[in-house]
């Protein structure tokens, strides 16, 4: 879906199957796993004559709240490190982030994704550390985030936070709410009833250089 739509634009992509919460595992793997993509697809680019300094993360609800991890929580890699992947920044260029999960505050969270990735009875300091509108710096990088106001199953306002703490930072981003539309619509198609996401999506990574 994303990747051949994205490839379609003349983007290179990579879908990262990552460790599940359904699956037993809990915070940071997934991190570590989504950190430790990023610095091979830089490490390839670097390899293969491209621009290291155009790597992107996209992802949808839970998979959003991946994204908007690294984005938050990413490091500059280990320049002594013996693994020519570990020397490379796990620093995202931008993010693409549709129908995100972001925050674990009770009053907005999806109680099943923070569930899974922190467990049934987390400590307050990592629900925080987690929420990662909490999270933002001015080194966050730009991001593009679509929702919709009808969203039943992870409420708008996680958009609404993270492009706020964005804007409060200085981070440039493009956010878009779109009126109508469920949960877990991904990319316009027939009769699926997605909003034309894509083509501002599209838009906004030309305005960017990626493609």
């Amino acid at each position: 879906g994303y990747a051949q739509w994205l490839a379609g634009l003349g983007v290179t992509c990579f879908v990262l199957r990552y460790r599940l919460g359904t699956a037993g595992y809990r915070h940071p793997v997934m991190l570590h796993d989504a950190a430790r993509a990023l610095r091979t697809v830089r490490a390839l680019a670097r390899k293969e004559g491209l621009d290291p300094a155009r790597v992107g993360i996209m992802g949808s609800s839970a998979g959003g709240h991946l994204a908007t991890t690294l984005l938050t929580h990413f490091d500059a890699g280990s320049p002594d490190h013996a693994d020519a992947v570990e020397r490379e920044s796990s620093r995202p260029d931008v993010g693409i982030l549709c129908y995100p999960v972001i925050t674990f505050s009770d009053a907005f969270t999806h109680a099943g994704s923070k569930q899974n990735l922190l467990g049934p009875t987390p400590p307050a300091d990592l629900v925080h550390l987690l929420s990662n509108e909490t999270q933002v710096t001015a080194q966050t990088p730009p991001c593009f985030i679509w929702h919709t106001a009808a969203d039943a199953a992870v409420p708008v306002e996680n958009a609404l936070l993270f492009a706020s703490a964005l804007r409060r930072a200085g981070v440039p981003f493009a956010l878009h709410v779109f009126e109508h539309g469920a949960h877990g619509l991904g990319l316009p198609a027939a009769g699926k009833g997605a909003p034309a996401w894509d083509t501002v999506c599209a838009d906004w990574l030309r305005s960017r250089r990626f493609c």
